[in-house]
């Protein structure tokens, strides 16, 4: 099972800097603890303000990097940069087929080409059909379970006072349907907990990925509880 945090930092108490070190200090406990991939998606830094905390990133990570890469969300130009694991690309972003042609001319060996990982964001089975279609190493379908969101979505009025802003998710079903000859690898992200994490794997998922399931609470005893999963009798 591939375990895959998201971080993000402005979900941690204090000032800039706080939040900061806090980030990394959680990104240091999650390659210890043994998650597989952390993405990070610091959307509203600059690139070189981004480039810089992917560095001091991998640097945390460096003791652990048998088993755990960095990817960075969208910028490909700063993952190659900082020679990160991986990128993760947006529906927005570059498709995965040219994110790898320019991987290939960056990377100085076919071993370090090889091994740049290449993720995509989907939210239905067709763009995981693309997505594969374009070489992706894997994807990421969401939301999967209904998600509270803390701000609406751009497109949507603000709610009114004392109304909560939710996301629906598509559920499991639509999560088998998407893996039913993907091909690529599914994560599955949107409300994934401890307690319905099970459901993803029955489902077909190959992982899972998160932001608050990584970054609050005992992430070590997250993991540990995630990795039991793989024990379980598969379903029938």
């Amino acid at each position: 099972m591939l375990l895959y945090y998201i971080t993000d930092r402005n979900q941690f108490p204090g000032g800039s800097v706080e939040r900061r070190a806090q980030l990394l200090d959680r990104i240091a406990q999650a390659a210890a603890a043994g998650v597989d991939w952390i993405q990070l998606r610091e959307k509203d830094l600059a690139a070189r303000a981004l480039a810089q905390l992917a560095e001091e990133a991998l640097r945390r990570i460096e003791p652990h990097r048998d088993h755990t890469r960095l990817l960075i969300n969208s910028r490909l130009d700063i993952a190659l940069a900082v020679g990160a694991g991986g990128v993760h690309l947006t529906s927005g972003d570059l498709a995965a087929s040219q994110a790898r042609m320019i991987a290939e001319n960056a990377c100085a060996s076919r071993s370090e080409t090889q091994n740049f990982l290449v993720g995509v964001s989907c939210h239905a089975a067709s763009e995981v059909r693309l997505a594969a279609g374009h070489g992706a190493d894997f994807v990421v379908l969401a939301p999967i379970f209904e998600k509270i969101l803390s701000t609406p979505p751009v497109s949507s009025a603000p709610p009114a006072a004392g109304e909560v802003s939710r996301l629906p998710g598509i559920g499991c079903e639509a999560l088998s349907e998407a893996n039913r000859g993907a091909g690529v690898p599914i994560l599955a992200l949107g409300g994934v907990s401890l307690a319905n994490a099970a459901s993803c794997l029955a489902a077909g998922a190959a992982g899972v990925a998160a932001i608050r399931l990584f970054q609050q609470g005992d992430l070590a005893e997250t993991v540990r509880r995630l990795r039991a999963l793989e024990k379980l009798p598969a379903r029938t």
